[in-house]
């Protein structure tokens, strides 16, 4: 019986010490597969402008473009919702540490140089002169130019295909043809789309000239002011096209700066003009839009097919973003022009004069 009984007791006691084994080895297999135990592996976010894209012709798919609506969507990107912004980098916008070259760079003293070779491929350079463009498909990347000409880079009549990507363009202020003046940074005379991308620009007094383009992740800043040989102060505008153009405009996340005074030649942030022939086709999608008279300039009465929408315009420099108001030369009755979640930076609807 005392045999039984002791029996009894020690199978007891097995089977408790097998259960606190097999509990405690449960515990540590769970602390290990259980996803919410173990820490997760998550991804660091690539920083903006560190995709390296391809030195060919046609680099610029390679690099990331900008989360924004395809075009004529009218839908503003994340960028533009109806909350305060504080300054165009901290809203997601272009600044100097999105733009501009991302490698290190060898210096070429070019001067005024011609460019007459189908395809070329300009990439690493810091150019201390100009370049213009007799030739198709020409790609500029990961540059940087400063120029004392008219232009930084000049696309000639009869020729595409231009491609300016992450690269700086910037002048010597007095050290210009126009009485110590620099005009345009990137102009197209041709009758072609060219693409301008993730650059940084500044001094020109026209930055961004042409009737089409995709003109995009561009930052456009610190603009001087200087007198023509005619002895008038220049039109000074971050980007400008005089209409009559026969293919499309896009103007598509850009920091678009004035902060020239008014009585020294300030026009717009974006300025569409009829000056030779009426604007039309023209998109401008969530862009950072500050200073100018008004600060958009939108085509006149004439204008069809303009599309703005989704823009932050900015009071770093005036509280209407322009010295004299936002926008001007709105046309609504135009066809196919559209106006949608426009406002200021500091969260107030932005409309149009009727």
């Amino acid at each position: 019986m005392l045999r039984n009984r002791r029996r009894l007791v020690a199978w007891l006691l097995a089977g408790v010490v097998l259960a606190v084994v097999l509990t405690l080895y449960d515990a540590d297999r769970t602390g290990v597969s259980d996803p919410k135990a173990a820490p997760s592996a998550t991804p660091t976010a690539a920083l903006p402008g560190t995709a390296t894209p391809t030195a060919t012709a046609t680099p610029g798919p390679s690099a990331t473009p900008s989360p924004t609506a395809p075009p004529g969507t009218g839908e503003p990107s994340p960028s533009a919702s109806a909350t305060t912004c504080t300054s165009p980098g901290a809203c997601g916008y272009p600044d100097a540490n999105s733009t501009g070259p991302r490698i290190a760079l060898e210096r070429h003293d070019t001067g005024n140089m011609s460019i007459k070779k189908d395809g070329t491929v300009i990439k690493g350079w810091d150019i201390r002169g100009s370049l213009d463009i007799y030739a198709n498909d020409v790609t500029i990347i990961d540059s940087r130019i400063t120029s004392t000409n008219w232009w930084g880079v000049n696309l000639r009549p009869g020729f595409s295909g231009l491609k300016v990507l992450h690269t700086t363009i910037t002048a010597v202020p007095g050290k210009g043809p126009d009485n110590g003046g620099v005009n345009y940074a990137v102009s197209n005379m041709g009758g072609s789309s060219i693409e301008v991308g993730w650059c940084d620009i500044s001094v020109f007094g026209n930055a961004l000239s042409m009737g089409q383009g995709d003109l995009h992740d561009n930052y456009v800043h610190d603009l001087v002011a200087f007198r023509n040989q005619g002895g008038e102060w220049q039109h000074i505008d971050a980007v400008i096209s005089g209409g009559g153009n026969k293919g499309r405009l896009t103007i598509r996340h850009n920091t678009l700066l004035n902060s020239t005074p008014v009585d020294k030649g300030s026009t717009a942030a974006v300025g569409l003009f009829a000056d030779t022939g009426v604007v039309s086709s023209v998109i401008v999608e969530d862009n950072w839009l500050a200073g100018g008279a008004y600060a958009l300039y939108g085509g006149g009465p004439g204008a069809t097919g303009i599309q703005v929408t989704g823009n932050v315009f900015s009071t770093q420099y005036h509280p209407a973003a322009g010295a004299y108001g936002p926008v001007t030369a709105w046309n609504a009755g135009g066809a196919g022009n559209v106006w949608k979640d426009n406002r200021m930076s500091d969260g107030r609807p932005v409309e149009p004069a009727s």
